[in-house]
């Protein structure tokens, strides 16, 4: 094996040479859809995994079948160290391949031809980075139960599936389908993506767990959960027909599981109401207990939440609300049609995911309670916006922009709610999102034409402002000679919002810009005040 060429050595000076140093050519390769990505398109990923507890070690291989889209030679796979490749091979033969950092480039020997079907099998080994908060920092977890037996669990969005399995890690073209192939000590189970296709005792006291995803997977989806598990299942009878449900806990914890994994039908109940069909019948939804506080892997959403309603028992809105359900049961089902139907291309627009799916809770809540309660819960939510920096990232190095994307991301949708103006509408908006784009990576401009198109409405600033800038509108007033002026200030070029405002108590719709408009108020109003499903500021530039 070739660790570095002079071409990649060259490649990498001239980056470093013409850049800002915040970003290198390794964040490149990890962050964009480079030349050694375009040419050839995923088709499936067969992972054979085995798992050794007590030496916190893996070893495998991952076969990857792929198509051939254009001319090319050299292919990138992304494994990160510790971690390290073995072997590659194509048709028997031994490749060869030069490493920059966590991207492997490998130079394949059978002839490409645009549209032919080829796989490589590159075969690895090591003891990978362990997760030190996760699931935020990433890497695998490797815990105890209070019996003492092992409890271990992948958690990797953002930094990347290659911190476990050798893949094309990169958001923008998932995989078709997957096998994964997962060997533990017989004592444990693995529990990971998709339905449980054979369980195989060897003879060397390990049983090999085959779970098999039949739809398109993103990488940070795949996971692995191995534990002393216990199992039940139910059917939830859906918008597409029987769908199986499955959980499993640890043994210690099955009593408190049973009752707090109810909640699991009624959060389909509300999300089928409001985003349309569950997008992975044929894989069925799993609910998996885990040494960390929740991840939402595709069709194995991970739990850790204590068993107890808020987020680790707090209400995160202080509006009561957050406490009548389990923040991780439906924050990271959510996901699983944004973030794991509707998957962003680059990491950059992880707004997609979380904005959406944030929002979802109070859609949740409003479901299951009422309008007003779901509004409650979203505008209280505003206590953790920090307006630090914007909420779309740079491009294209694997970036993610600010935590804003939660709150200030789901209030910016709730405030579009009210522009809209028609629940029915809105409602046909977001099960339009989930078939427009099922089963689909997908850009910021994709998602913003759609709601555009779908609501009639110029959006375009809109959107800068809340996505891309970290300036909240602020509608500046003034009473004057027998009228009430307005108009919006801290706003991006071309910024028009409608608004509802309360004049002594009379609630009224106007429409401001960045120039003053005026409507006739023949006496000064006593109080003048926000509609406050508007996330926006106001100020009376004169009192």
């Amino acid at each position: 094996m070739i660790r570095y060429s002079a071409v990649v050595i060259m490649l990498f000076l001239m980056f470093k040479a013409s850049t800002a140093q915040e970003y290198t050519y390794e964040d490149t390769l990890r962050g964009s859809v480079t030349s050694y990505r375009s040419w050839w398109g995923l088709d499936h990923y067969d992972l054979h995994l085995s798992v050794h507890p007590d030496s916190q070690y893996l070893n495998g291989y991952n076969t990857i079948s792929y198509t051939v889209l254009d001319s090319g030679t050299v292919l990138q796979v992304d494994l990160q160290e510790p971690l390290e490749i073995l072997s590659v091979e194509q048709e028997g033969v031994q490749l060869n391949w030069t490493s920059v950092g966590a991207a492997h480039l490998i130079t394949v020997q059978e002839p490409q031809i645009v549209g032919e079907h080829h796989e490589i099998t590159v075969y690895y080994h090591g003891k990978p980075r362990v997760a030190v908060r996760p699931p935020w920092d990433g890497g695998i977890t490797w815990d105890r139960d209070s019996n003492g037996l092992p409890f271990i669990a992948s958690s990797c969005q953002g930094i990347g599936s290659s911190i476990w399995w050798p893949c094309r890690d990169h958001m923008a073209d998932e995989v078709d389908s997957m096998d994964i192939h997962v060997t533990v000590p017989s004592h444990l189970m693995d529990v990971s993506n998709g339905r449980l296709i054979d369980t195989q005792k060897n003879n060397n006291g390990t049983t090999t767990y085959h779970w098999q995803v039949v739809n398109p997977i993103n990488n940070y989806g795949v996971n692995l959960s191995v534990g002393d598990y216990v199992h039940w299942s139910e059917t939830y009878d859906g918008l597409s027909g029987p769908l199986p449900l499955n959980y499993f806990v640890l043994r210690e914890n099955e009593g408190k599981a049973r009752q707090q994994f109810g909640q699991v039908t009624g959060m389909l109940d509300a999300f089928e109401h409001w985003f349309g069909p569950y997008p992975f019948y044929e894989d069925g939804f799993k609910l998996v207990e885990v040494p960390y506080l929740g991840m939402e892997h595709q069709s194995a959403v991970t739990y850790g939440n204590g068993y107890q309603n808020g987020y680790r028992g707090t209400d995160l809105s202080k509006s009561g609300w957050g406490l009548t359900f389990d923040f991780i049961i439906i924050h990271e089902s959510g996901h699983e049609w944004f973030a794991n139907n509707i998957t962003y291309k680059d990491r950059a627009d992880m707004w997609i995911h979380e904005s959406f799916t944030a929002y979802s809770e109070s859609l949740y809540i409003e479901y299951h309670n009422n309008t007003e309660a779901g509004a409650d819960y979203v505008i209280g939510t505003r206590l953790a916006i920090a307006n630090d920096r914007p909420i779309i990232a740079p491009y294209g190095v694997n970036a993610a922009g600010s935590s804003d994307m939660y709150y200030k991301g789901s209030n910016m949708l709730h405030t579009l709610r009210q522009i809209v103006g028609d629940d029915d509408l809105w409602l046909g908006m977001l099960r339009g999102l989930n078939r427009e784009f099922y089963h689909q990576t997908v850009t910021t401009h994709q998602i913003e034409g759609y709601i555009a198109d779908f609501v009639n409405l110029e959006l375009e600033a809109f959107f800068d402002q809340y996505l891309r800038t970290n300036r909240i509108p602020i509608l500046e007033w003034e009473w004057r000679d027998g009228s009430l002026r307005f108009r919006w200030s801290n706003v991006v070029s071309g910024f028009q919002m409608p608004v509802e405002i309360v004049l002594d108590g009379s609630s009224k719709r106007i429409r401001p810009s960045a120039t003053w408009r005026t409507i006739p108020c023949d006496k000064k109003p006593k109080s003048v005040s926000l509609d406050r499903d508007y996330y926006v500021a106001m100020m009376n530039v004169v009192d």
